[in-house]
């Protein structure tokens, strides 16, 4: 899945297309250099002030519907509902939610049928907080992940349309990042698809760097990213979002060497 922001401020300056317009010409090009989705947010994640959802909407309507000329399936990246119900009705086959599934976002799933991305998160998107305390974080994901996929069922949602985000850099330090990635495979026992957002994460700049303090900015992250997505691959992710033509090389690479023989 190749990565569009309509923003101006995300967190990698290359994937900052800022206007609609420069935002449909970056997907375009996303498009050719071989990528299978889009995926499309005008609302950068990270910690900030409240975005209005007339302000997201009205950035992200006008990208979903030029980039519909791609031919490639779109998801919208946010975790509002009201804006996820436009950008659906602007062509968006699925919702790329980092909010962790609250109850109108999965009521608007269920009744749309629309895929949807669940994200591992401890609470509201772009607050500050402490990441918490965890004992064994798979387990817990395990648990956590079990039970939003509960209350979705509940919903209406079918199990059809989810696939899981581990949500890294999300409320998770880098050991307890790096022991997710390491056992990936035990969250396929979930029986859901796995996503991994790894592009240029503040985790891949912090083992770079040595510490999470000095981590190296996203803009010398690419190798890094190219060896974690490719290591990720090969424990089990079925859907990579990613900002580089390098990382999808290693993907398609990665995927391959991982195939079994005869599959």
């Amino acid at each position: 899945m190749g990565i569009v922001n309509v923003t101006a401020d995300s967190m990698f300056a290359g994937a900052r297309s800022v206007t609609p317009e420069r935002a449909i010409a970056d997907g375009a090009e996303l498009a050719r250099a071989g990528f299978d989705m889009l995926d499309v947010g005008a609302v950068a994640a990270r910690s900030g002030p409240p975005v209005a959802a007339e302000e997201e909407a009205a950035a992200l309507w006008p990208a979903l519907v030029g980039l519909r000329e791609c031919g490639l399936p779109l998801s919208a990246d946010t975790f509002s509902a009201a804006v996820a119900e436009r950008a659906l009705a602007a062509g968006a086959a699925a919702i790329n939610d980092v909010g962790g599934g609250g109850a109108e976002m999965l009521e608007l799933v269920a009744s749309s049928g629309c895929g949807y991305v669940l994200m591992h998160i401890e609470g509201p998107p772009r607050e500050e907080r402490p990441p918490p305390r965890y004992g064994d974080v798979v387990d817990h994901l395990r648990a956590w992940f079990a039970e939003r996929l509960e209350a979705a069922l509940a919903r209406g949602v079918a199990e059809e349309q989810i696939v899981l985000d581990p949500g890294i850099d999300f409320d998770l330090p880098v050991e307890e990042g790096l022991e997710i990635l390491r056992r990936l495979e035990e969250l396929h026992d979930l029986g859901r698809p796995l996503y991994v957002s790894l592009s240029r994460k503040d985790l891949i700049g912090a083992l770079l760097a040595g510490s999470w303090e000095g981590r190296l900015p996203a803009e010398k992250r690419e190798w890094g990213t190219v060896a974690a997505c490719s290591l990720a691959v090969a424990a089990g992710a079925q859907i990579l979002r990613l900002h580089d033509r390098s990382a999808l090389q290693a993907v398609r690479v990665a995927g391959r060497i991982a195939q079994p023989v005869g599959a």
